[in-house]
């Protein structure tokens, strides 16, 4: 089962969330501005986590909460 059928059988968030952090890692590049990447680099440590870790836990919180609708 992937994503838009989680969302097409009203899977939980939870459910959803099980699915998003199952898998292998891919290496991504992303292009954003400096100024943009700093900051998150310094907003992960002040939680106490990586630029990496708030990215894919920004992505699941926003795939998860908010099926199928970005924004």
């Amino acid at each position: 089962m992937d994503y838009p059928e989680l969302i097409k059988n009203n899977a939980s968030p939870t459910e959803i969330q099980k699915y998003l952090v199952d898998g292998e890692m891919a290496a991504i590049t992303i292009r954003l501005p400096k100024n943009l990447r700093d900051s998150a680099k310094k907003a992960a440590a002040l939680k106490g986590m990586s630029f990496s870790a708030l990215v894919r836990a920004s992505l699941i919180r926003e795939l998860s909460e908010q099926p199928g609708r970005i924004g």
